[in-house]
């Protein structure tokens, strides 16, 4: 899926070979049928936002708002597991459900850099896309919000995953999180939000188990209280790890 991988590139560290790409980028989201006018739209206006500015600048910007802290971390599992060492279990999962899905990591970045995430989804097909994308849309949603309490043009990025991959039952518990936790919070109210709840991660679709109950695009949303997220093991790579 082009998109997914147009949306990669853009939410990437910017560099000059991105840069020159831009209008390709912009041309490949102008065609995508799943965004309506409004996502697609935002996503063009950060384009031309990065056409217009030196890439000095840029790159300066995206440090600031993605490379300082935990708030707004591009990596999936540091939103869920922070610093425990479940994280470096699910990071071996997720390795091995890419290698069994035919994807090889050769890049230095960590398997739950979403960037890397995205260009995997976008080499499969759409059960597998649908599936993986809605098990991190509570991520996706909580960082577009938090980009647009900052009034930053690339929540227009998570917008449009949200757009294509349809939102998540936790979407309005996000956004609340998002406008009153102050500025650059660490992964603690998250851990108050999800306490003792599930997140349903590569494969597991038990609902007893929670997840992220995704509806489809546009789609109303039922209010919880709870909000039921805990990245579990993948199963398939478990039994590939013991062959």
């Amino acid at each position: 899926m082009l998109t997914l991988r147009a949306l990669a590139h853009l939410m990437a560290y910017p560099n000059a070979p991105m840069q020159e790409a831009l209008p390709e980028l912009a041309e490949v989201i102008r065609n995508e049928e799943r965004l309506a006018e409004g996502p697609k739209q935002a996503v063009i206006n950060l384009i031309t936002e990065l056409q217009d500015q030196p890439l000095g600048e840029i790159q300066e910007q995206y440090v600031s708002l993605f490379d300082r802290g935990r708030h707004l971390s591009l990596h999936l599992f540091e939103h869920v597991h922070g610093e425990s060492r479940d994280r470096g279990q699910a990071m071996v999962d997720l390795m091995e459900h890419y290698r069994l899905n035919g994807y090889e990591l050769d890049a230095k970045e960590l398997p739950d850099h979403i960037p890397l995430f995205l260009e995997y989804l976008s080499t499969q097909d759409e059960t597998e896309i649908t599936d993986m994308l809605g098990d991190a849309m509570p991520v996706m949603v909580l960082l577009g919000a938090r980009l647009e309490e900052k009034e930053s043009a690339y929540a227009a990025l998570f917008h449009a995953l949200e757009a294509i991959g349809g939102s998540c039952e936790q979407a309005r518990d996000m956004r609340e999180l998002a406008s009153t936790e102050g500025p650059d919070e660490t992964i603690t109210k998250m851990d108050e939000i999800w306490e003792e709840e599930q997140v349903t991660f590569l494969g597991n679709n038990d609902p007893a188990g929670g997840g992220c109950g995704n509806t489809s695009p546009g789609a109303a949303t039922t209010p919880t209280d709870e909000i039921p997220v805990r990245w579990v093991d993948n199963p398939g790579a478990q039994a590939a790890g013991q062959r």
